[in-house]
């Protein structure tokens, strides 16, 4: 089954550095591999390795302090060089050092492909495939526990210089299948695949396929929950991204579980953007070695996209959902007539008081916020680029009272931060609105 969903509402920000070819290069194997627990929340890690320790592929390093069963697994075998820590003894990553010789060691589960779904429930949690789920209100790890109203997939992801996901899962559609087959298994409602209006994504049976165009935040798993079937008070609703579901279905057919990834290298200040071949928590060294333009310019480095992307340093990991990285100019060694206020037409802006509003052109903007942070404005410019039923701007004045009653009747068990970092990108307020909805969704878990 097959339908569309048309939005209005949206913003796609025109970049330099996007990718022009689907050829991988394949990236040499790591020396070392990181995984950081904040990049999973609701997680409460606790170790289950110490420093020195063998580990094979889909060993557990981590588990949750609440369900034993939730684990952080190691995506390649070799030795636990630290397990890094900061303020209050808190787990900030975890570093594997590869070992080349036994690349092909891993943990393995049983193939559940039509197994039911207490089996498929266990193979998820044992392969550290669960942990790459999320589950709608507070945008968390689902609790084995739940049983989903739906589960949404995407197969789209519409922000700046993203990669095809589509491309990504070509030619898999077997494992795809069976991952739909073992999702089915979790839930009593309805399986949605989001893919791009006009794409090639094929039909998968068991699973509603839904159709957006390619206007950003339309690839986000929150918009598209809230277009389709939006989540009430008591009801959740799960979320993962098509690659996921592809490992899914390879751990269903296989049982050994698939921690390589394909990374977009993009940015104005990548030589030659381009997709790599990698592993999961791989440095970004090796991702941009040789690839980043030496202009004298000083570089902001991102694991992610530049909008809800976690700023790295050169020595960083590759960071959750482990498919982009975007490297631009910092901005703070920038010399230009006007700072800010410039109305060079390459600047690139969303306010049409900006010449570069109506340019159809490729814009390369630095990490400058180009003003301080100020009062809370009401100027309706969240909801110009909001495509859910919400008040944004109401929402986000009840999360900084925490009144939680203001909260619900505005629909924050609908959002996630993701869903705010365009109306972050448009704020004349210079807000920071994602961290504002992580700790709204983070207070009210804490109090109902």
């Amino acid at each position: 089954m097959r339908r569309t969903v048309s939005l209005k509402k949206g913003l796609n920000l025109n970049l330099e550095g996007g990718i022009d070819s689907d050829v991988r290069t394949a990236a040499p194997l790591p020396s070392c591999v990181a995984l950081i627990p904040d990049d999973f929340p609701g997680f409460l890690p606790k170790p289950d390795v110490a420093e020195g320790d063998a580990v094979a592929a889909g060993s557990p390093l981590l588990r949750d302090k609440t369900d034993s069963r939730i684990k952080l697994v190691s995506p390649v075998a070799g030795t636990v060089r630290a397990i890094v820590r900061g303020a209050r003894r808190k787990i900030e990553r975890v570093i594997v050092d590869v070992d080349p010789a036994r690349v092909a060691e891993a943990v393995t589960v049983a193939p559940f492909a039509g197994a039911p779904a207490e089996t498929v429930a266990e193979a998820l949690m044992a392969s550290g495939l669960w942990i790459l789920m999320r589950r709608r209100p507070y945008d968390i790890i689902p609790s084995p526990s739940d049983r989903p109203r739906a589960i949404m997939v995407t197969a789209m992801d519409t922000a700046p210089l993203a990669p095809s996901l589509e491309k990504l899962v070509e030619g898999c559609g077997a494992e795809l299948k069976a991952g739909v087959d073992a999702l089915r298994k979790l839930t009593d409602g309805t399986i949605y695949i989001g893919v791009e209006k006009g794409g090639s994504f094929p039909d998968i049976e068991g699973a509603e396929i839904v159709e957006f165009p390619r206007l950003h935040p339309a690839g986000n798993a929150g918009v598209q929950i809230a277009n389709i079937a939006p989540v009430n008070k008591g009801e959740s609703v799960w979320t993962l991204d098509v690659t996921v579901l592809l490992r899914i279905g390879r751990l269903a057919l296989t049982g050994r579980p698939d921690w390589n990834t394909v990374v977009a290298v993009t940015g104005s200040e990548v030589v030659e953007p381009r997709l790599v071949d990698t592993i999961v928590g791989a440095p970004l060294e090796l991702l941009l070695k040789g690839n980043v333009k030496t202009d004298g310019r000083h570089h902001r480095i991102i694991s992610g996209n530049v909008l809800t992307g976690t700023r790295e340093s050169a020595e960083g990991f590759l960071r959750y959902p482990y498919r982009q990285v975007t490297v631009i100019p910092e901005g703070d060694d920038a010399d230009e007539f006007m700072g800010w206020a410039s109305l060079s037409p390459s600047k690139m802006s969303a306010s049409p008081s900006f010449l570069g509003h109506f340019l159809r052109r490729k814009f390369a903007p630095d990490a400058r916020i180009n003003g301080g942070r100020r009062a809370m404005i009401m100027s309706g410019e969240y909801d110009k680029v909001f495509p859910m039923d919400i008040l944004p701007e109401y929402l986000i004045k009840a999360i900084l009272a925490k009144d939680i009653d203001r909260m619900e009747a505005l629909g924050i068990y609908e959002v996630a931060p993701e869903d705010f970092a365009l109306a972050e990108y448009v704020d004349p307020s210079k807000l920071e609105l994602q961290k504002i909805v992580r700790q709204g969704l983070d207070y009210l878990r804490s109090e109902v």
